[in-house]
C-alpha cells in the first residue's frame, strides 16, 4: 500500500516537472535562449537535439512577444506571436531559438518540439 502511494506521488511530481520545463514567463524586455547551446545549457529539453526538428511555440499569455532564430549570432528569422497564437518553426542543426518579450509587458510562452520528417 505504501509503495503504491509513493509511486503515485512520484508520477505526479515527475509530470509536474516536465510541464514546468516547457512553460516560461517573460519579464518586460527579457530575452531568453531556449535551445541551441547544447544539452544541459538550454532552457528546455529538446528530444531531437543534434538533428533537424520543429519548435512549437505557443503564446499562453495576454501580450504579444517574438521569437528569434539565430545561427552563430546571425539572425535567420524573427516572428511575432500574438496572444493565444501558436507557431511552428523549423530548427536546423546549429540553430538557436530565443524568446523576446516586448519592452513594457510580461507574457508567457510554452515550447515543445516535433520530429522533422525529411
Amino acid at each position: 500500500m505504501k509503495t503504491s502511494i509513493l509511486v503515485i506521488c512520484l508520477l505526479f511530481f515527475t509530470s509536474f516537472e516536465l510541464t514546468a520545463q516547457t512553460e516560461f514567463q517573460l519579464e518586460p524586455s527579457q530575452s531568453m535562449i531556449i535551445t541551441g547551446k547544447g544539452s544541459g545549457q538550454d532552457a528546455t529539453i529538446n528530444p531531437y537535439f543534434g538533428q533537424n526538428c520543429y519548435a512549437v511555440v505557443k503564446n499562453i499569455g495576454k501580450r504579444k512577444f517574438s521569437i528569434r532564430i539565430q545561427k552563430q549570432s546571425e539572425i535567420i528569422e524573427e516572428i511575432s506571436i500574438e496572444a493565444g497564437e501558436l507557431k511552428k518553426v523549423k530548427l536546423l542543426i546549429g540553430y538557436e531559438l530565443y524568446l523576446d518579450s516586448n519592452p513594457k509587458e510580461t507574457t508567457k510562452a510554452s515550447v515543445d518540439y516535433e520530429k522533422l520528417i525529411e
